[in-house]
């Protein structure tokens, strides 16, 4: 790694984000999902079978940081789209359009990930993960307490 990297800051780990984000948006857009239909997407395909609407939403604000209503919203869009459906009385579950566009976008954006952590020591990673895990419970806590 170079030595010339600035040190890890707000503006080093938003770059970093907002440059991902960048990549897995245009995959996205090839199938006309956003990011935020993307993650709720995700967090239904990862479920054990059906999932109960609050509980959904409730990953989507805590991942999205956003409030409930927007989480609804998305949720709303993919039960539109047919990627989600209706289950029992206050359960949703993936559909197979669903499934499929899940495995679709993963699968296409997989080989940019892969070339984008490529070359990276795993010590390196293993570090970043944990200094990155540690930011975000701050910035969790610092959130909590400003709502609180």
């Amino acid at each position: 790694m170079t030595t010339d990297a600035p040190p890890l800051d707000p503006r080093v780990i938003a770059l970093a984000h907002y440059a991902g984000r960048a990549v897995l948006e245009s995959v996205l857009a090839r199938h006309g999902l956003t990011f935020q239909q993307s993650v709720t997407l995700r967090l239904a395909a990862l479920a054990d079978g059906p999932v109960r609407r609050e509980e959904l939403a409730g990953g989507v604000t805590g991942a999205l940081k956003t409030g409930a209503a927007e989480a609804h919203a998305v949720i709303d869009e993919l039960v539109t789209a047919g990627l989600l459906a209706p289950q029992d009385t206050a359960g949703l579950r993936i559909t197979d359009a669903g499934r499929e566009a899940y495995a679709r976008t993963s699968g296409e954006t997989a080989p940019h990930s892969a070339r984008i952590y490529a070359g990276i020591p795993e010590e390196d990673l293993a570090v970043a993960g944990r200094v990155l895990t540690l930011i975000t419970r701050r910035a969790e806590a610092e959130l909590a307490a400003l709502a609180g």
